[in-house]
């Protein structure tokens, strides 16, 4: 089964960055076969906090978000990975939907439970891409093979 992986990584050598200061992603192919190649560096758009999702006129607490203007001044999270609105971790991880896997130095909580619920694995490593690549597509090539990890 062919799949992409998301890396973050800022000299494309290293996994480096965390994923909230990646304003790109190297994004991997993977093929049948488990060997991988570099297929695109997707620049990630940044989304305003509350300008995507929300019609125009409606506040987040209107939209169902369960938190006003106060509490967005405040950090508001519902649990959702996103904050208030459509900007932060949630408008990024929707421009990463399509892979299988993100790879990055550091990925926080909320975005980790956002991305579980895409079934987007999370690896939180610092190493050099090609070694991260190697492990994790190891990794997909014996979980889609029912390969055992141990004999």
């Amino acid at each position: 089964m062919a799949y992409k992986i998301a890396v973050a990584s800022s000299d494309g050598i290293n996994v480096d960055l965390h994923f909230g200061a990646a304003a790109e992603f190297l994004i991997y192919s993977v093929n049948d076969q488990g060997a991988f190649e570099l297929s695109e560096k997707r620049k990630i758009e940044e989304v305003p906090a509350g300008e995507a999702a929300l019609p125009a006129g409606t506040s987040d607490s209107e939209a169902g978000h369960g938190c006003g203007p106060k509490d967005c001044a405040s950090g508001c999270s519902n649990g959702n990975g996103g904050g208030c609105g459509a900007g932060g971790p949630s408008a990024k991880v929707e421009q990463i939907s399509d892979v299988r896997a993100v790879v990055a130095a550091k990925i926080g909580f909320n975005v980790t439970k956002a991305l579980e619920k895409k079934a987007i694995a999370t690896f939180d490593v610092e190493c050099p891409v090609q070694e991260a690549l190697e492990k994790i597509t190891k990794y997909f090539y014996s979980v889609d093979n029912h390969i055992r990890f141990r004999k």
